[in-house]
């Protein structure tokens, strides 16, 4: 049997492919876990089960003994959504269903209602066969940081039968509360960036990915002013994230006409198609820059968004990731509040093009670089926007406070100092210290209006390549803050920076500054799914071989390399690469996905890298998918029999159907297996040396 890992969880909560517990007669949940891969709607009773005690057993005033829960709709029988809210009730809190909604919502409404964490079963952008669990702690609405995750993956482990616990909490339907307070939030002008009148020339087609958002983000365009909204993939029938949503995007700048037609990569992508036939309608008026024709595409949960848009000079769509909508978001603000956010912090994550972080410097923002996942971006937010209330708290107590408050207040700085020394990664504690500062701050009066200004906001924007966006957002009537990676307010925010920063362009003009916001470097990524995935990590075999190999193709392309370490990260390999000529910066990083099962070979640097990072790219993917394939994977077969009946020939396009070959011809594409042509899939020259070196002499 497989080990468990020490932490269960990946980036961002836990997923995997998921089945009923009956499937697997005579294993526990956790051993249907460990040697299958596989997550069980009995696993997630237990998992939320762990959590909810483990949070419960800090004893609070002001927080509600209650966990918000929400979904997205690849549940339609509600097995795994039932589950975790079986699992609440049975550690003695309250159930708070908010049913299908966006994952945003749920830290929204813990912050609304001061609940004492929440849960969002989903997968995010995984395909639909696959469920699994984001947490947020109370408060800020935090994600889990390792020291939680390995406190929780212990509970979780030793946890025994729930079948004889009494549901002694209760469970509460808060679902029309809740939506009433998403669609508030994002139509209050301090969320959207928005005046009247400022989408009033945009043609908008939304695509939800047949996920959370479906309906609930039309509506919000609606309401925001968009002149017209068209939604397609919103029917909620379980199929998450198929032919649709943000990560077919991932990897493509444009989108030309002949992408959609037979044998095309969108070939069957409702969203791209619908732009192009709209696009061409009113080609003439967006041409003399009267209309705009858009798309907003977002995931399964709603917590990422990309941006197409119908350039009719080039009869194509651009597709902006989450590198150009934030770069575009921070623009914005320094061009509104120079002096407000003038060297706040403008946080990416090693995944993003090196320059956005540069070019976000030009503006007067201060760059942070950030490992993968969002919940770092939160946390770097969250340290902050606490120490910022230090400073703030430092002079309300100068002018009205006592010489209590005044120590009360050094301790704060010197508790938080020690945190950040001992790089003390979790949550629970520093929900504890931001509670301490809550209640000074609410003995203190406030400061002249005057001196408040002089403390602007320590943190702008944050920034995930694949589209998960963070700003400052605010509860209405309490005008609390919140954080939190939402796809539906980046769209808002974008759209309303681009009508102002762009507003007087001539339409060519427009489109080149749309298409290349920041000067883009090259980005790349290589992928190998179905891997044995726990082989690679820090000192491993496999990844001392993968250092040797970068570190001896670097030297004989001119360049040197350093490893980077990444304390949050550590079984991440990252090589900081300097070309010896130039000084040119670049970067390579290898590391496992935290969502899916799969490793990926990520090239960064300048145009002029380019040819250098895609041979390295080639031969990292290759030793890779030599070293890691995993024939025990459910899905390794699959793809063996797919990439063999190739040998013969083209396979039709309409091999593909809905099932798991489906899925499996996606991710061939993806790792550079396969290409569709009008004829059909046929195997590339990566996909021929595969099946000879390692289907046959290799694994």
């Amino acid at each position: 049997m497989k080990t468990i890992p020490p932490r269960l969880q990946g980036t961002d909560g836990i997923r995997r492919e998921v089945a009923l517990q009956s499937t697997f007669p005579g294993l526990s949940p956790q051993q249907v876990f460990a040697k299958h891969g596989v997550i069980t709607e009995e696993f997630m009773e237990r998992y939320a089960f762990a959590h909810a005690r483990l949070a419960l057993k800090k004893k609070s005033k002001t927080l509600a003994r209650a966990f918000v829960i929400g979904w997205d709709p690849r549940d339609p029988k509600g097995d795994f959504t039932e589950a975790v809210v079986r699992g609440v009730r049975k550690a003695g809190a309250d159930a708070w269903v908010i049913g299908t909604a966006p994952t945003p919502l749920v830290p929204m409404m813990v912050r609304a209602k001061n609940a004492a964490g929440g849960f969002m079963v989903t997968a995010s952008h995984n395909p639909k066969d696959q469920n699994g669990i984001k947490i947020f702690s109370d408060g800020r609405g935090l994600k889990p940081l390792p020291e939680d995750d390995e406190r929780l993956s212990k509970s979780v482990l030793r946890q025994g039968p729930l079948d004889k616990k009494s549901l002694s909490g209760g469970r509460i339907d808060l679902t029309k509360e809740a939506l009433k307070l998403f669609e508030q939030f994002h139509l209050i002008p301090e969320n959207s960036w928005a005046a009247d009148g400022t989408f009033a020339d945009i043609l908008l087609v939304v695509d939800p990915a047949r996920g959370a958002l479906a309906k609930i983000a039309a509506s919000v365009f609606r309401k925001a002013g968009f002149r017209q909204v068209i939604e397609v993939n919103a029917k909620q029938d379980g199929n998450v994230n198929q032919l649709s949503g943000v990560a077919d995007l991932e990897g493509t700048a444009l989108i030309t006409e002949d992408m959609i037609e037979k044998g095309g990569k969108f070939s069957r992508h409702k969203a791209p198609i619908a732009l192009f036939t709209l696009g061409k309608q009113h080609k003439k008026a967006v041409e003399k820059g009267d209309l705009r024709v858009c798309g907003a595409v977002f995931d399964a949960d709603g917590d990422r968004f990309y941006r197409l848009e119908y350039d009719p000079f080039g009869d194509r769509l651009l597709v902006l990731s989450g590198d150009e909508t934030a770069f575009l978001q921070a623009k914005f603000l320094m061009q509104e509040q120079p002096d407000r956010f003038s060297a706040a912090s403008y946080i990416h994550t090693v995944e993003s093009d090196l320059n956005t972080g540069v070019s976000a410097e030009g503006l007067g923002l201060r760059r942070d670089l950030s490992p993968v996942g969002d919940k770092w971006i939160l946390w770097k937010a969250a340290h902050m926007d606490l120490e910022n209330r230090l400073r703030v708290l430092r002079k309300r107590a100068e002018y009205q406070g006592t010489k209590k408050d005044r120590k009360t207040i050094a301790d704060l700085v010197t508790t938080l100092k020690i945190l950040k020394k001992n790089d003390a990664l979790d949550v629970p504690t520093f929900n504890r210290l931001e509670a301490d500062v809550d209640t000074v701050e609410h003995n203190l009066p406030p400061l002249d209006p005057a001196v408040a200004r002089e403390y602007g906001p320590p943190f702008a924007v944050g920034s995930e390549e694949t589209g998960h966006n963070i700003t400052t957002g605010y509860l209405p009537e309490t005008q609390r803050a919140v954080y939190c990676g939402n796809g539906l307010k980046s769209a808002l925010n974008t759209f309303a920076a681009t009508q102002s920063l762009f507003r007087k362009a001539a339409p060519k003009r427009y489109f080149a500054q749309l298409e290349k916001p920041f000067t883009p470097g090259f980005k790349g990524t290589g992928y190998a799914y179905y891997i044995d995935q726990p082989s690679f990590h820090a000192g491993s075999a496999v990844w001392k071989k993968m250092k040797s190999l970068v570190t001896r193709l670097s030297k004989a392309g001119g360049y040197k390399a350093r490893q980077t370490a990444f304390p949050e990260d550590p079984d991440m390999l990252y090589l900081s690469l300097t070309h010896a000529a130039t000084g040119r910066p670049a970067a390579v990083f290898v590391r496992n996905s935290g969502t899916e099962n799969k490793i990926s070979v990520n090239l960064r640097g300048g145009k002029a890298d380019e040819k250098f990072l895609c041979s390295l790219r080639e031969n990292g993917v290759r030793l890779l998918m030599y070293e890691l394939k995993n024939p025990g994977h459910p899905l390794y077969a699959t793809e063996r029999a797919l990439l063999q009946s190739m040998q013969a020939g083209p396979l039709p396009e309409s091999r593909a159907g809905d099932g798991p070959e489906a899925r499996v011809l996606m991710e061939t594409g993806k790792q550079g297996l396969t290409e569709l042509t009008p004829e059909g899939y046929r195997l590339t020259d990566r996909g021929i040396w595969y099946l000879d070196e390692c289907m046959v002499g290799g694994l």
